[in-house]
């Protein structure tokens, strides 16, 4: 998922579109939902045949190629170095630790949970918003949360109303929720550390230092890796991740920031879910249980929820 995230919405700004730029800027975060839904199917493809360190910091080299020409080639934003650069590392230290456990989790669980643990995000994220910049969430959005964490909740315990009770949560979910938490900590950190920087170059920087959180636990490994004999599915998964789910979504997040609502842009999240149940089943890998398929749709509803609330 990009890095820059929230930043490109006009935060002073309260004119939202109507119309066709409306319908255009939902349209694009619903594709923006299910190429991020990808990343949850394709990861789990990718981390059958590469350990999480080595798979991400590769990931993370070929991200940082990609926005740079995204930044500096595509849409033209000024070189500069960036200043403070402990934000940056704080920032980057939390989009590894995100990135990193997706691919661990991904090897004790299945995409399907992972994306469920996902829509927790934004729930986690309004709690963090609070504590750090003291930004309230509004009731009727906080009814949208609760009611996708409950969908979320219910598919993270397989729809196992006895596993619900004894919170018997698989290692692969809890693993990976200690990097949606940190996820959740960094999108009002975003905020909180920006000192107006154009929010491109910023995302662009972030990115470049994610990569030295992961050298500890990727470089030795990718350095006596066998390229070549990689299969086919971890280079297109890496093509994948480094070009369709940072290059293109950022720019579908963008489109949808400066038209819609923050807080309706976050929510498209939700249907993350719905779409790797649907993208399992078209790859073969098989369907969810009619269960845990209705716990996706509780998480959908909290889109729709959030789709009636005034802008």
């Amino acid at each position: 998922m990009p890095p820059p995230g929230p930043s490109l919405a006009p935060a002073l700004s309260n004119v939202h579109a109507r119309g066709r730029e409306k319908l255009l800027a939902h349209l694009a975060m619903l594709l923006f939902a299910a190429l991020i839904a990808g990343s949850f199917s394709f990861g789990g493809m990718a981390a059958q045949h590469l350990d999480a360190g080595p798979l991400t910091l590769m990931r993370y080299l070929m991200t940082v190629a990609v926005m740079g020409v995204l930044t500096f080639w595509i849409m033209r934003v000024p070189f500069a170095l960036p200043r403070a650069v402990w934000r940056y590392a704080v920032l980057g230290g939390l989009i590894a630790t995100y990135m990193l456990t997706m691919f661990i989790a991904l090897e004790f669980t299945s995409p399907v949970q992972t994306g469920a643990v996902f829509t927790l995000m934004p729930l986690i994220s309004a709690g963090f918003a609070l504590t750090f910049i003291g930004q309230r969430t509004r009731p009727d959005v906080l009814v949208a949360l609760v009611t996708a964490g409950l969908g979320a909740i219910w598919v993270i315990f397989r729809a196992d109303v006895q596993a619900l009770l004894s919170f018997d949560i698989g290692r692969g979910e809890l693993i990976f929720l200690a990097g949606v938490i940190g996820h959740a900590a960094y999108v009002p950190l975003l905020r909180k550390l920006s000192r107006g920087e154009n929010p491109v170059l910023f995302g662009f920087w972030i990115i470049v230092f994610t990569v030295p959180w992961l050298v500890p636990t990727g470089a030795r490994e990718l350095i006596s890796l066998e390229f070549r004999a990689l299969p086919l599915s971890v280079w297109a998964t890496l093509a994948y991740l480094s070009i369709v789910t940072t290059a293109f979504t950022f720019l579908l997040l963008q489109y949808a920031s400066m038209r819609l609502p923050a807080a309706k842009v976050l929510g498209y999240g939700y249907l993350t879910p719905s779409f790797v149940i649907v993208l399992e089943g078209l790859l073969g890998h098989g369907w969810a249980a009619p269960a845990v398929i209705l716990g996706a749709l509780v998480t959908a509803a909290g889109l729709i929820v959030m789709g009636l609330v005034k802008d």
